[in-house]
């Protein structure tokens, strides 16, 4: 039971709930791109960077831009793509976007919805909290099986 739950927790869970999240709109750093927003299908910024780099982002009209807690990544097409900043609208609407970095590095830019709200998304501890389950079922299962054949190794010997 445990190693079927640590498979899923690190093998399936991490990659399989999170298609939904990955950007579909990328851009270069410096590049003003228009972003359609939808509050309601909590949209992410992230970023594609081999290196770390000091960011700076902007967009237009009343929305705001709100930094993530943690580090969510997502991979897609072989670019692992994290999760920095999530954009708060007022309303749905198309808003510019400008993400620029101050180093020299090769870096990329993207949009796509936040992991935690992504269909089938997965929070940072589910990955842990599935094997972890898995351990609990299994020592309980053991604990259990101990604790009757005790009962019924007591029961023969007054019977026999």
């Amino acid at each position: 039971m445990f190693v079927l739950c640590a498979a899923a927790g690190v093998f399936v869970l991490p990659g399989g709930g999170v298609a939904g999240a990955a950007p579909t709109r990328t851009f270069a750093p410096g590049e003003s791109v228009t972003v359609p927003v939808d509050p309601a299908g909590k949209p992410a910024v992230y970023i594609a960077s081999d290196t770390p780099v000091t960011y700076e982002c902007s967009i237009t009209g009343q929305a705001r831009l709100a930094r993530t807690t943690g580090t969510e990544a997502v991979t897609s097409d072989g670019v692992v793509w994290e999760q920095f900043l999530v954009i708060n609208a007022p309303a749905g609407g198309e808003y510019r976007l400008t993400c620029v970095n101050e180093e020299q590095a090769a870096v990329r830019y993207g949009v796509g919805r936040d992991l935690l709200s992504a269909p089938g998304g997965v929070p940072g501890l589910v990955p842990v909290l599935v094997p972890a389950a898995g351990l609990v079922v299994a020592v309980g299962g053991t604990v259990f099986v101990l604790i009757r054949r005790n009962i019924a190794r007591k029961h023969l010997a007054v019977a026999g």
